[in-house]
């Protein structure tokens, strides 16, 4: 029986060269590097400074380098942030609280806090909407009607969020909608990213996992 694999590993860095992530910046603009595109964001601290803020500690610290898109649904939205590339779950932070009554709606190429049932329970995982999904806003400060807290948008890129909602998926240890093995790329850090040096390793490291994943290798 094949082993399920998962294939869309981010690498969450400021833009380079002129364009540049600041912490105190009312729009921080961030760079989500996958093997399938690049994807920028930008977030919204005015609409929602709590999360913005809790999301800016998660870039800092480097926490989403090497995890998983490891829920994809193609009609509904892209989840991403908790899992490394074995899905291991990652080390958060404290829940934040849910600012899904700041105005901002859940339309297509928004950026929204994943969470329990909990309203409050939000850490470091986040999902992109493929579609307009209106119904995960903010009706009542009450159970679901809580809603998903919006803190950002995709302004380049939506053109790679739209290859990966068409990946196929299957489950995965308990976990449903979760991609099969194609390309696995595990990316540490802006500067060496973009380093003859470090393509280099990741190629290694390609070749070490081929095996795992029926040969297939990701190209740069």
């Amino acid at each position: 029986m094949n082993r399920l694999m998962f294939f869309v590993t981010l690498f969450f860095a400021s833009l380079l060269g002129s364009l540049t992530v600041s912490a105190d910046a009312a729009n921080p603009v961030i760079s989500i590097e996958t093997n399938h595109g690049e994807i920028t964001l930008e977030l919204d601290r005015v609409k929602a400074p709590i999360t913005v803020d809790n999301f800016m500690k998660y870039v800092e610290n480097r926490h989403y380098d090497g995890t998983l898109f490891h829920r994809v649904m193609e009609s509904f939205m892209i989840q991403g942030g908790g899992f490394d590339q074995d899905f291991n779950d990652k080390k958060t932070l404290d829940p934040i609280k849910n600012e899904a009554n700041n105005g901002l709606s859940n339309v297509r190429g928004s950026v929204a806090m994943a969470r329990t049932n909990d309203p409050h329970s939000a850490t470091a995982q986040f999902f992109v909407n493929v579609v307009d999904n209106d119904f995960l806003d903010f009706k009542a400060p009450n159970g679901a009607s809580w809603g998903y807290a919006v803190f950002g948008k995709v302004t380049h890129g939506m053109d790679v969020v739209d290859k990966i909602r068409k990946v196929a998926v299957g489950n995965f240890q308990g976990h449903g909608n979760v991609p099969f093995c194609s390309y696995l790329v595990y990316l540490r850090s802006a500067l060496k990213c973009r380093s003859a040096r470090y393509r280099a390793a990741i190629s290694l490291l390609h070749a070490k996992k081929r095996s795992r994943c029926g040969g297939a290798v990701y190209s740069w």
